[in-house]
């Protein structure tokens, strides 16, 4: 069953909940195995109290994904060695090492092959790797942003926001109310529909910068299926 996905803003953080609702008489917060958080809130509960409540068990529910975190398998250290698997739009490419006179990346086939002249850095590859990365991530990102805003100016009139790409620790995407969206660079490891995704999420904040009623009714009437593309999304980078 696919319960409806929120969040709530936590400090620095965004705790993400699903939300069902049932005919029970109280609200129940519970952490899976699993980290996902799971409401359940008797059936006519509205959005803003159910937001109210996780906000206010948010201490206990980070512990209890801490808790759970232990057990679940961990991502190896990425070693930038020959033959190691990276994502790049939602696919994985193994790495190539090739000494060269100059360093740069090229895609071939199911190849990240890195030219470098000392190859045998760990640190020199990461490098290489991550400007290739950074380089099509404004070219993708600024792609699908300018396709999206254009779509979202036909129907609503808003101030062009401005775009910024770089990393973060715990978000794919932020909207600032002085108009600046900024993008994960981690999200070009990502398909273009989860790409999407973030980008219509945040454009939407333009109008609502809260996560109440009215913005999950704007994103859902410029991309129905939202919810697939996010749980998408939270699955292919795990």
């Amino acid at each position: 069953m696919i319960h409806i996905q929120h969040e709530v803003e936590y400090g620095h953080t965004i705790i993400n909940f699903a939300l069902k609702f049932s005919d029970r008489k109280t609200v129940s917060i519970s952490v899976q195995p699993d980290c996902q958080v799971l409401v359940t809130a008797p059936e006519g509960t509205v959005l803003s109290r159910v937001q109210e409540l996780v906000h206010k068990r948010a201490r206990w529910i980070q512990k209890q994904q801490q808790y759970f975190q232990q057990f679940l398998p961990r991502t190896p250290d990425r070693k930038y060695v020959g033959g190691e698997t990276h994502l790049y739009l939602g696919r994985q490419y193994r790495l190539k090492l090739v000494k060269a006179d100059r360093s740069f990346l090229k895609l071939s086939g199911g190849y990240l092959i890195v030219h470098h002249p000392d190859i045998s850095l760990s640190r020199n590859v990461e490098e290489v790797l991550y400007c290739w990365y950074r380089t099509r991530a404004e070219q993708k990102f600024r792609e699908r942003f300018e396709q999206w805003l254009s779509n979202f100016l036909q129907i609503h009139s808003i101030a062009l926001p401005e775009l910024r790409i770089r990393r973060m620790k715990s978000r794919w995407g932020s909207y600032a109310l002085s108009g600046r969206i900024t993008l994960n660079l981690e999200l070009i490891k990502a398909p273009v529909d989860c790409i999407d995704y973030v980008i219509a999420h945040e454009i939407c904040h333009v109008i609502y910068p809260h996560h109440g009623p009215k913005f999950y009714k704007l994103l859902e009437s410029i991309m129905p299926d939202y919810l697939t593309k996010k749980m998408k999304l939270e699955f292919s980078q795990s």
